[in-house]
């Protein structure tokens, strides 16, 4: 039998050699078989055609793709564009939110005019690249989900169904594009990439993982998909491209009755997390660690509830609500975001204030009706509980209010991007509503984000 390469099921197998030949370093011999996962093919054609290896793994298609889209990349997206063909079609690209990372993508699929298969993290992102590519290409487009699997030279598929396309279909894409690529590094999520032979590449997010995000048992972008090839920041593109902004932090204060029950309440979560010294036996995954405990321990329930009350006794007070209702009124003539952090608080909202609310719970059609009204004007306000965090287009608004999140920068700057598409000469303003003397506080004090972060 003569010598040749093929793909399985993710990896890459040599047949027809003995086992004394001896392959390059990625191979390893399992089951009787040198293998190898299948990311390292872009390492191996010289390799394989010095050693007259027949190269079986290839099933991908040269398009004759059309852009129908009369809109001219921007300066910098053609530089972003160039510096990825010029790093052989690999890399990430970093970009702010609002910057178009999509119409990258679009010009680099024409670029390489190959069968592309899209990654994203959510299905209400595949539905929105579905529809994107539809009508650029003009062509039928391919869905692999849990609802539905139709694989077509351009396929849309989200990280949770990837790992099951590439191992059946994963030769069949020559350039595999990574939306919202910071997820990657996550274990099972990067198992996609590892196991498809795509040697084209593209990464696209605004917030690229740090190095402590690429550490230990999670994956590093450099070697799934290669390095970032273009960063531009947010400062660069303001007033341009962007909306200019500006960011302000509102402190109210809790009732006294909210403040007795938040102190009483606090010192029933403290008391278990410094008793079991957590953070500092756990360091950053301490909370990880109360989780576990809950469940085999009865305080650690007791204080996982206690810290859940209090963000709730934080998210939903007085002054806070308060505060909101005073800026629905100050912009009644804006179109305005709302973001909460839990679904009870958004829905509440949505009741006392006739305003439309999109969760995780909400359906498709329903979330497209919501979002075209907010574009068309019919509703002048939206609250979210963080699905609309990344990703998905939202119509152009002009000032968020942030009610509840998290320390993360990530989720800050993915919030600040939903409202700065630009749209005439107005500034973009984001409020953050915080409360004094509470773990709020200490929250954003932490995440101290700058304008040279985003």
């Amino acid at each position: 039998m003569k010598a040749s390469l093929f793909f399985q099921g993710g990896t890459l197998v040599l047949q027809g050699v003995p086992e004394t030949f001896e392959p390059p370093p990625p191979f390893r011999f399992i089951h009787n078989r040198w293998r190898c996962e299948a990311y390292h093919y872009v390492e191996l054609p010289t390799w394989l055609q010095e050693n007259k290896i027949r190269n079986q793994v290839a099933r991908w298609q040269r398009l004759k793709l059309s852009l129908h889209d009369p809109r001219e990349p921007h300066d910098y997206q053609l530089e972003a564009l160039h510096a990825w063909v010029a790093a052989e079609k690999r890399g990430s690209v970093v970009i702010p939110t609002g910057a178009g990372k999509t119409f990258i993508a679009l010009h680099a699929m024409h670029k390489a005019n190959a069968s592309t298969v899209i990654l994203v993290s959510t299905v209400s992102l595949l539905y929105q690249w579905y529809v994107v590519l539809s009508n650029t290409f003009q062509t039928e487009i391919g869905v692999y989900y849990h609802a539905e699997k139709k694989v077509l030279p351009i396929t849309v598929t989200t990280y949770h169904s990837a790992g099951d396309l590439m191992a059946e279909h994963g030769n069949e894409f020559r350039l595999l594009i990574c939306d919202e690529v910071h997820h990657l590094p996550a274990r099972t999520w990067g198992e996609a990439a590892l196991m498809s032979p795509a040697p084209y590449r593209l990464g696209l997010t605004a917030t690229y993982p740090d190095e402590a995000e690429q550490t230990g048992e999670r994956w590093r972008l450099d070697d799934l998909l290669g390095p970032i090839v273009y960063t531009k920041r947010i400062e660069a593109l303001l007033g341009k491209q962007l909306a200019d902004y500006r960011t302000q932090r509102i402190r109210v204060d809790l009732t006294p009755e909210e403040r007795a029950e938040y102190d009483a309440t606090y010192k029933l979560y403290i008391s278990y997390i410094r008793e079991h010294r957590l953070r500092g036996s756990h360091g950053p995954n301490w909370l990880h660690e109360l989780f576990r405990l809950s469940n085999v321990d009865v305080e650690a329930r007791q204080a996982l509830l206690a810290r859940q009350r209090l963000w709730e006794i934080i998210e939903g007070c007085q002054e806070k609500l308060a505060m909101l209702e005073q800026l629905l009124r100050e912009y009644s003539h804006e179109r305005i975001l709302i973001f909460t952090e839990s679904n009870a608080l958004a829905y509440q909202l949505s009741r006392q204030y006739l305003i439309p609310a999109i969760t995780h719970e909400t359906g498709v059609a329903e979330r497209k009706h919501i979002l075209e009204s907010f574009q068309e004007g019919r509703y002048r306000a939206l609250i979210t509980a963080k699905v609309l965090n990344e990703g998905i287009d939202v119509p152009e608004a002009k000032v968020a209010i942030i009610l509840g999140g998290s320390s993360s920068k990530r989720e800050y700057i993915q919030r600040l991007g939903r409202i700065l598409r630009k749209r005439e000469l107005k500034q973009a303003v984001l409020f953050e509503i915080l409360v004094r003397k509470t773990i709020e506080e200490s929250k954003a004090q932490r995440r101290r984000v700058a304008r040279e972060d985003c």
